[in-house]
């Protein structure tokens, strides 16, 4: 488990080493200055200001590797708060709209990651303006059932497909991965595509004769559209504000929010600012085709979808993708003796950036953290790298573990415990009697149990605790009592 000194001290020396033409040049003006030279002045101010810049180059390197949350990252502004449950999810835009194509959902059936390359290790990568570039957006192979039974206002007279599937690859953007695991994705559907099913011969048909060959079925040109699948898949929060001033809370509830994206799209777009659409923003026309769509819901209430549809194992990605796996987590025992102990948090917002690294974006994210004191909790805005098997998972929860430090000024986000408790990676108890238990993930007892071996300062760096091991039994007991 490192600690910010170390990365600190690591990137100070790196610096140093790069920059080291700074102090010597502070020599070679120290030398000439006591010889009496009046040049002296030149490489005394070429090693002041290579010389400050170590300390900041270091600074800043090491704030961006190893990213603490400290206070002056508390978030200042309450003006706009959200609300405990809120996700608000800024993803990048979709392609450029097609008129004739029908806006229908799409079952993802299975899916498998075909490719993720990009160049470069572990360093960060910066782009200009582009927010989803293609090295960094893994290509994954979806096989659909494709719902195209009509609704579209926007393709009016345009007649549906129909329910079909079809396998194809597509590249999905890091931040929308969790609709493939969801498994509900917002597609278009183009009826006049060159492969899109063509219609029997009517000649053929008249004379009663069949051709005696069957023509092959040509599928439609299906495009996802990612941003309105994470919020068809509910990983998106989604309230709606009515004339009356009315809050409806429209999260996971399908059908109803293609309905709105079907009006919305008509409407040439409805801005979704945070989580909330506020009626009275919208022109007289869309205003009262929601109000009528949230009548005809009121007298027919519709049931929330579950977070995942069926067959979720047919279509998780997470062992597949970068991030790293799960684990109990390692402790450093003086960082425990002295009060360091787990936190959890949870994100509430998240905004791409034109930054990325291998096994992740970079984020711009707003985290609650709820203090083990009890004190009340408080947001704090930080820039993140989030692993891409996390996000995968982000229908299922948004919930993060941290570690605070002894005094809680400081907090570290710990990915290994984080992707344990996210049902990344399963967590595995194995009794003295050498019964396996798998823990149910996203569980208070999961939570509980790793907080209970933070403070033994007792180190599990991996997703299995075996309570045979001779350096676990000491804590059988109170994990076994836990566990019943």
């Amino acid at each position: 488990m490192r600690s910010y000194t170390g990365v600190l001290i690591g990137h100070l020396l790196f610096a140093t080493l790069c920059l080291f033409p700074g102090p010597l040049a502070l020599v070679v003006a120290w030398i000439a200055w006591t010889e009496g030279d009046d040049r002296a002045w030149i490489p005394l101010a070429v090693g002041v200001v290579l010389s400050a810049a170590i300390p900041f180059t270091a600074h800043r390197s090491a704030r961006q590797e190893f990213p603490r949350i400290t206070r002056r990252d508390r978030v200042k502004d309450t003006t706009a708060a959200y609300a405990d449950d809120t996700f608000v999810l800024w993803a990048p835009r979709s392609g450029p709209d097609v008129p004739e194509a029908r806006l229908v959902r799409a079952d993802v059936l299975e899916a498998s990651l075909v490719r993720y390359e990009p160049d470069g290790e572990g360093t960060f990568t910066t782009y200009g303006g582009d927010y989803a570039p293609a090295e960094f957006t893994p290509l994954v192979r979806l096989r659909l059932r494709v719902r195209d039974t009509g609704g579209d206002a926007r393709a009016e007279g345009a007649a549906p497909t129909g329910e079909f599937e079809l396998t194809d690859e597509w590249p999905v953007p890091p931040l929308c991965l969790s609709a493939v695991t969801a498994g509900r994705l917002a597609v278009l559907v183009d009826p006049r595509a060159p492969d899109a099913p063509a219609e029997p011969d009517p000649r053929a048909k008249a004379r009663g004769r069949s051709t005696g060959k069957a023509s092959p079925p040509v599928r439609a040109k299906v495009t996802p559209l990612w941003p309105r699948s994470a919020l068809l898949a509910g990983t998106r929060t989604c309230r709606v504000v009515d004339l009356e001033g009315r809050t409806t809370d429209v999260t996971r509830r399908s059908g109803r929010q293609l309905e709105q994206m079907r009006l919305s799209r008509a409407a040439g777009g409805v801005e979704l600012v945070g989580d909330t659409i506020h009626l009275g923003r919208l022109a007289p026309e869309t205003a009262a085709g929601y109000t009528a769509l949230a009548d005809r819901f009121r007298a027919f209430p519709e049931e929330p979808s579950p977070p995942t549809e069926p067959g979720e194992e047919a279509r998780r990605l997470t062992d597949d993708l970068p991030g790293g796996e799960g684990a109990f987590g390692a402790v450093r025992r003086g960082w425990a003796r002295r009060g360091g102990h787990l936190v959890r948090a949870r994100f509430l917002r998240m905004s791409g950036t034109t930054t990325f690294q291998v096994h992740g974006p970079v984020l711009d994210t707003v985290l609650r953290i709820r203090p083990a004191d009890g004190s009340p909790p408080f947001d704090a805005a930080r820039r993140l790298t989030v692993p891409m098997n996390y996000l995968a998972v982000l229908n299922h929860t948004r919930d993060v573990v941290l570690r605070a430090a002894p005094d809680s000024g400081s907090f570290v986000v710990d990915w290994p415990r984080t992707h344990l408790l996210a049902g990344v990676t399963p967590a595995e108890v194995v009794t003295p009697a050498g019964l396996e238990l798998l823990l149910p993930p996203r569980s208070d007892t999961l939570w509980h149990l790793m907080t209970l071996l933070v403070s033994h300062a007792h180190s599990v760096p991996t997703p299995v605790l075996d309570l045979r091991d001779r350096r676990h039994h000491p804590l059988a007991g109170p994990v076994m009592e836990l566990l019943t």
